[in-house]
């Protein structure tokens, strides 16, 4: 059955995902499993694989077939270039955040800037920024201690320096430290909207990370703009990432905390995805 190992994951998973994605998973699992390039599976070398590589292909589909994320099974995915560890106690990195961090660095022109993160998962972000921005102190923060170990561990795999610490940010007391730029991509999925979700998101990726009660769906954004409206710098910006459908909401909680120079931002997508404000003193 695994004379041709491309043509059996086709089979396997031709039912659940689109041929798009079945090429994808192909490559991320030979890759994986048996250190094939691209290259190397276009030309068909893999007419040796081991028993052991086989038992883990098959193991891989089972997973995949259970709508279980292709990143999650790996334990690894790729992000703004660079490469991250992941477990199911952080959220998935996504390409709108990486649109994010391209629009933070775009901004951002002083010299050693100081850079928080709150709610940093993986560490992405002020990884991606630590890696790019040539300078400045970069903090991050998370309620969860297990997410911080797999931010802590992206760090040293992307041999940068990032200070993380542990915070509940709803419960934070100012601590007088003054940054440049604050950016959050907090939990802003609505209880209600968890039937319209897709099974892998919801069965697998952490709820802490994902949601926000009905009643109070801003929650984390307000809580973070009073943060950055105590401890920006003048001219100091604050970033987030938004539920597409919050976009005018966040944006009058912005102006009525008293930022200025508010701009939402589509993704590729065409999606209001993004909204930044400034602070003035």
């Amino acid at each position: 059955m695994f004379e041709n190992p491309v043509e059996y994951i086709r089979t396997e998973l031709i039912e659940k995902y689109t041929p798009g994605e079945i090429r994808v998973f192909t490559s991320l699992i030979l890759k994986e499993v048996c250190n094939l390039s691209f290259s190397d599976i276009v030309a068909c070398k893999f007419s040796d694989l081991s028993d052991n590589e086989k038992q883990k292909i098959f193991h891989i589909l089972n997973r995949l077939k259970n709508n279980e994320p292709i990143q999650y099974i790996l334990g690894v995915t790729e992000f703004y270039g660079l490469d991250f560890k992941l477990s199911p106690s952080v959220l998935i990195p996504r390409p709108e955040t990486e649109e994010l961090i391209e629009w933070i660095l775009l901004e951002t022109k002083n010299l050693n800037p100081h850079v928080l993160d709150i709610g940093t998962g993986s560490g992405c972000i002020p990884i991606a920024l630590a890696k790019h921005m040539h300078g400045g102190t970069i903090e991050a923060w998370d309620v969860s201690d297990d997410a911080l170990d797999v931010a802590s561990d992206n760090a040293r795999i992307n041999n940068v320096s990032v200070l993380f610490k542990n915070v509940d940010v709803l419960q934070y007391q100012n601590n007088n430290k003054i940054y440049d730029v604050i950016v959050s991509n907090p939990p802003y999925i609505q209880e209600s909207e968890k039937e319209q979700m897709d099974k892998n998101v919801l069965n697998f990726e952490p709820n802490i990370a994902l949601f926000v009660p009905n009643e109070d769906a801003l929650i984390f954004y307000r809580r973070i703009a009073d943060i950055a409206k105590e401890q920006l710098n003048n001219e100091g910006m604050l970033y987030f990432e938004i539920n597409q459908s919050k976009g005018p909401e966040v944006a009058q909680l912005l102006k009525d905390k008293g930022f200025v120079n508010i701009e939402l931002k589509k993704d590729i997508s065409n999606n209001y995805r993004m909204i930044r404000g400034m602070i003035l003193r």
